[in-house]
C-alpha cells in the first residue's frame, strides 16, 4: 500500500473506513498540536466528513475557518495565504471533490503550507485508485483514503503521513497501528484494498487505472455534452477538464433532487443527489452553496468501468422525460 501512495511502512494506519482515517489524521493531529496555532483551515467544499472533525476538534478547543472557493469549486489560494499569515496547524483540502469532481492544486497549497509551517491534510478519498496519488510528490503531510471508493471493498481505509505529522490516537485502547487505531484489524478487507489497488496500478502511465481514465474521461466529456445540448434549463457542474474522470453533477431548474433519483432509478438508472454521504436533511448541497452555483435538481453520476458510451444517449432520453415530467 505504502509503494503504490508515495509512502513508508512504518507509516501507515489501516482503519475502518475513510471516514474514521480522515477524524484520525483531522483530530488526531490537533490533540498531538502543542506548538502552532490552534485553527484548522478548511476549503469550504470538504467533504462533510472532514468538516465534521474539524468541527468537533473546534469544539475542543480549536478555531475552525471555512476558505472560500471560486464557481468551479477550487479553493481561492489568495484567501488561503491570508489566513495562513495569521496562523494556522492544520489546512484540508482535498484532492478531487466528491461531488462535482473539480481537482484541486495540492501541490500549490502544500507550498503555502511549507511557508508558513502548517500541516497538510489530503481527503484522496475519490481519487486514489482512480488517478495518481503519491504522498511524496503532492507535498502532503497526511493522506486518507477508502477502499469502497476503487473496488476493494467497504468497510477498509487507511491514513498515511509524512516525518513531520504527529498524531494522537482518537480510539484509544490497546498496540495495534503503531498505537494509533485500537480494535482488531479487518485483515481480510486490509488485504483486498492492497490487492484492488495494485492492481489499477495507478503511478504507473500505461496501467489499469490510466487506461480506464481515458476511458471514462470520453465517457465524461460526451454525457457533459448531451446534458448542455439536450435539456433546458440544465447546469453541470465544475470544470471541463482538470477533473476527476468519473464524476458528472449537473442541477436541473424546478426539479427537486431526490425525485430525480427515484425517476430515474425507475428507469434502470442509478445516480444520487449530492454527496454518497450525505443525511436527508433536505438542506442544499454545501458544495454548490459555497460555488455559488444553482442547487435545484442536483445529481451526481458516478461513471463506472460499466458505464459505457453508448450508455450516454439512453441516459439523456431518460433524464429528459423525468425533467420534463417534474417541470410540467
Amino acid at each position: 500500500m505504502a509503494s503504490a501512495l508515495g509512502g513508508v511502512a512504518e507509516r501507515i494506519a489501516f482503519t475502518a473506513s475513510g471516514t474514521e482515517a480522515i477524524h484520525l489524521a483531522v483530530r488526531g493531529t490537533m490533540s498531538a498540536n502543542r506548538t502552532r496555532p490552534t485553527r484548522i483551515l478548511s476549503a469550504a467544499v470538504e467533504h462533510s466528513a472532514v468538516l465534521a472533525a474539524a468541527d468537533a476538534a473546534a469544539r475542543a478547543g480549536a478555531e475552525h475557518v471555512r476558505v472560500p472557493v471560486d464557481h468551479e469549486g477550487r479553493v481561492d489560494v489568495d484567501a488561503l495565504r491570508t489566513e495562513l499569515s495569521a496562523g494556522a496547524a492544520l489546512v484540508n483540502v482535498q484532492h478531487a471533490n466528491h461531488e462535482i469532481g473539480t481537482l484541486q492544486p495540492v501541490v500549490d497549497v502544500a507550498g503555502l503550507c511549507r511557508e508558513y509551517d502548517a500541516l497538510l491534510h489530503v481527503d484522496a478519498c475519490q481519487s486514489v485508485g482512480r488517478l495518481p496519488v503519491d504522498l511524496t510528490e503532492l507535498g502532503a503531510d497526511l493522506l486518507s483514503l477508502s477502499a469502497a471508493k476503487f473496488g476493494g471493498g467497504r468497510g477498509t481505509g487507511a491514513l498515511l503521513w509524512s516525518p513531520r505529522a504527529r498524531l494522537v490516537a482518537q480510539l484509544a485502547g490497546d498496540e495495534r497501528e503503531q498505537r494509533l487505531r485500537a480494535g482488531l484489524q479487518h485483515l481480510p478487507g486490509i488485504a483486498a484494498m492492497a490487492e484492488a489497488l495494485l492492481q489499477w496500478s495507478p503511478l504507473d502511465p500505461d496501467g489499469a487505472a490510466a487506461q480506464e481514465a481515458t476511458r471514462s474521461h470520453g465517457v465524461r466529456r460526451a454525457l457533459r455534452r448531451a446534458l448542455s445540448e439536450r435539456i433546458d434549463d440544465v447546469v453541470v457542474h465544475g470544470p471541463a477538464e482538470d477533473t476527476a474522470p468519473h464524476i458528472v453533477a449537473l442541477s436541473a431548474l424546478y426539479c427537486d433532487g431526490e425525485t430525480m433519483v427515484s425517476e430515474l432509478d425507475r428507469a434502470g438508472f442509478a445516480v444520487h443527489s449530492g454527496s454518497s454521504c450525505a443525511t436527508t436533511s433536505g438542506e442544499p448541497s454545501h458544495v454548490l452553496v459555497a460555488m455559488n452555483a444553482m442547487t435545484h435538481g442536483h445529481v451526481r453520476v458516478s461513471l463506472g468501468p460499466e458505464v459505457q458510451r453508448e450508455h450516454i444517449d439512453t441516459f439523456v432520453d431518460a433524464l429528459s422525460k423525468v425533467v420534463a415530467a417534474l417541470r410540467g
